[in-house]
């Protein structure tokens, strides 16, 4: 799998931002065999070869990125400008708590699966200094930041759909913030005694927006399809609300409406214009649940 070389470290190593406990943890897409420097790329023992990206981060992707399922640059740009001006900290605050709790002061990968630009796993790994970290994405806007965003942590395309190119149990934690969740494959990649992490939106998040500004709004019945679909492979711990009020200029309102799915149903202009119509600044609603689960035992309704 690995290429010989002069001079330390092949070429494909000094540019992927990874450490190598990190990469030994991955594995091909297409065959689950691990992978590891192949010339200018990474690729398992069969021969399937893979990118890497010159910001840093390894491309698994199994095929083309989906047609508008991956964040635009300018969703990325004002993701990291609202979480920058500090609007989720308290969020990220206390995810960083609970995932240290959960990991208990031991070291093991914790994997971001929809990461972004890794900025809840930046936190959690400042929080968790004996574990490593790797962000896990399909934008390429998001993964050119992730790659960069702690030095503790790697960042790789794939698509969450598609499988995750890690190895079974290879993952301590898992993450999963607003993001998509297979649960055989979450049940697949954590290690026995591992815990997997899931912030969804509460009922009222950025209600005041909502309707004003034509966002896309919360599922009604969220938990319980969240619950549905991973009560098969894993049973609830713990779960809390998160709820704070924002003070928004309107610029900071338009950031939050522009970094999620509703940039996809509703344009700059109108935005603008609904905006114009509310006080300003605007008092909006955070709020959030974090459910801690665990993965059942093999036997017990995993199949």
């Amino acid at each position: 799998m690995a290429t010989t070389h002069e001079g330390g470290r092949p070429p494909v190593l000094r540019r992927l931002r990874m450490p190598e406990s990190v990469l030994a943890a991955l594995a091909c897409p297409h065959c689950g065999a691990g992978v590891g420097p192949a010339g200018n790329a990474l690729a398992c023992d069969a021969g399937h070869s893979f990118d890497v990206a010159k910001e840093g981060y390894a491309g698994l992707l199994t095929g083309a990125r989906p047609v508008g399922t991956a964040d635009t640059a300018e969703m990325v740009r004002a993701r990291q400008e609202f979480q920058e001006a500090g609007h989720f900290d308290p969020l990220a605050d206390r995810l960083a708590e609970a995932a240290a709790g959960a990991l208990g002061g031991t070291g093991g990968l914790v994997a971001d699966v929809g990461a972004g630009t890794g900025y809840y796993l930046t936190r959690v790994l400042d929080a968790a200094p004996a574990a490593t970290g790797l962000a896990l994405d399909l934008s390429k806007y998001a993964l050119r930041r992730a790659a960069k965003a702690h030095p503790r942590s790697g960042a790789v395309a794939c698509d969450a759909w598609r499988g995750l190119p890690l190895r079974d149990g290879a993952a301590a934690l898992l993450l999963n913030v607003f993001a998509p969740r297979d649960a055989a494959e979450f049940h697949r990649v954590l290690r026995p005694g591992g815990a997997l992490l899931v912030v969804t939106p509460g009922p009222g998040h950025l209600g005041e927006l909502v309707a004003a500004l034509g966002m896309v709004s919360v599922d009604a019945r969220k938990e319980e399809r969240l619950e549905s679909a991973l009560s098969a492979h894993f049973t609830r711990d713990r779960a809390e609300e998160l709820e704070y009020r924002m003070l928004l200029p309107h610029p900071a309102a338009d950031t939050a409406a522009a970094m999620g799915p509703s940039a996809h149903h509703l344009a700059a202009e109108e935005r603008a214009a609904r905006l114009a119509a509310l006080p300003d600044p605007v008092e909006v609603t955070a709020s959030f649940r974090i459910s801690l689960f665990r993965p059942r035992s093999p036997g017990r309704g995993c199949g």
